[in-house]
């Protein structure tokens, strides 16, 4: 027959027990939201790959059949294309996770971040262009034009929409759903979504084979080094600012 004091010990391991899982389900359900099957995961599972679908085939059909100004593709085309479908998958699920890319908290050491890592992203870019495409280095005081700061402010949305979607958004539901996963594997598919994306572009402006595959090199070093930053910091300003200064420098200094 067990004595009190081993009842008293079971029974104190077993609310120490009931304890932790209701605090691991309550930090499961911060992040992810609310679920249809109790599950944590069915509601993303199962919703997750057709938004994907449909986000690729709204900015598929937008490249390739409509022809409007940069300004308006970067702005308006796409918050439609990515804005759009992230903001009906969060309505529908309750996924919280990207709330926590943007905490106000995260503001400024995300943009001394943003700085450093754009500065080196921006760099190895420009190289790679010039080495594969036959560019040409240029040394030209384009802060002084006037176009310069409206570039810029295509390059912050352009950064602000492909980080939403791309790592705010579909990192980290995989992260979240699929938490089984290893890292490489997660890692893997992100990118290769984010060149899924970039296909249309790579066959609207790439006029050869060669500039083809060097686009594609160039987008997948590019997906690998934002998914990581991600991954690490989850800090949607950070990437942010990385995106908008790598295209800024690709933009200046490769013609």
């Amino acid at each position: 027959m067990p004595s009190p004091r081993t009842n008293k010990r079971s029974a104190d391991k077993k609310k120490l027990s009931n304890k932790s899982s209701r605090v691991a389900r309550s930090e499961r359900s911060s992040r992810g939201g609310s679920t249809r099957d109790g599950r944590g995961t069915m509601s993303h599972s199962t919703l997750f790959l057709p938004f994907v679908v449909i986000a690729l085939i709204l900015w598929t059909i937008y490249r390739f059949v409509f022809n409007l100004p940069v300004w308006f593709d970067e702005s308006i085309g796409k918050a439609l294309c990515f804005g759009l479908p992230t903001l009906v998958y969060i309505s529908l699920t309750g996924y919280r996770g990207i709330s926590e890319t943007v905490d106000l908290r995260k503001l400024k050491l995300g943009l001394f971040r943003g700085i450093a890592f754009g500065g080196i992203f921006g760099f190895a870019g420009a190289l790679a262009s010039i080495i594969s495409q036959n560019k040409t280095v240029l040394a030209v005081p384009f802060f002084y034009s006037g176009n310069f700061w409206f570039e810029f402010a295509l390059a912050i949305l352009t950064g602000f929409w492909e980080s939403l979607f791309f790592y705010a958004f579909i990192m980290g539901v995989i992260q979240f759903a699929w938490s089984h996963w290893s890292f490489t594997k997660q890692l893997a598919v992100v990118v290769a979504i984010f060149l899924l994306f970039h296909i249309p572009a790579i066959f609207v402006e790439s006029a050869t084979f060669t500039s083809m595959a060097g686009y594609i090199l160039l987008v997948t070093a590019f997906g690998i080094g934002q998914a990581l930053l991600y991954a690490r910091n989850r800090n949607l300003y950070t990437l942010i600012v990385v995106h908008a200064i790598w295209g800024m420098t690709l933009l200046i200094h490769t013609l």
